[in-house]
């Protein structure tokens, strides 16, 4: 958000713990990522608590599957810029797409 402040560009900004996307919209931002599909699963406690394993996520529409189902597994922060999507880490990789 500060980046975003810097650069004087306006954004809106989702908190998607409370309205997360649905299959459409992930499917969507899938599509448009410019990371790997793989990369937008947070391989955290709730990922292991789950006992999933990167085989579980080698697609597109399985990263779509596990998402809708565990939102919480979602990386963040995606920054969407028309038709790109990037996780917006590490920050420079904002400036790079809002610039």
């Amino acid at each position: 958000m500060r980046i975003a402040e810097e650069l004087g560009v306006e954004i809106e900004i989702v908190i998607y713990q409370k309205t997360p996307p649905d299959r459409d919209e992930l499917t969507w931002l899938v599509a448009h990522l410019e990371d790997p599909p793989a990369d937008l699963v947070r391989k955290d406690s709730l990922f292991k608590k789950l006992g999933l394993d990167a085989v579980d996520f080698e697609s597109a529409e399985q990263v779509v599957d596990i998402i809708a189902k565990h939102k919480m597994l979602m990386q963040r922060p995606l920054v969407v810029r028309g038709d790109r999507v990037i996780i917006g880490r590490p920050k420079e990789r904002v400036r790079e797409l809002l610039s």
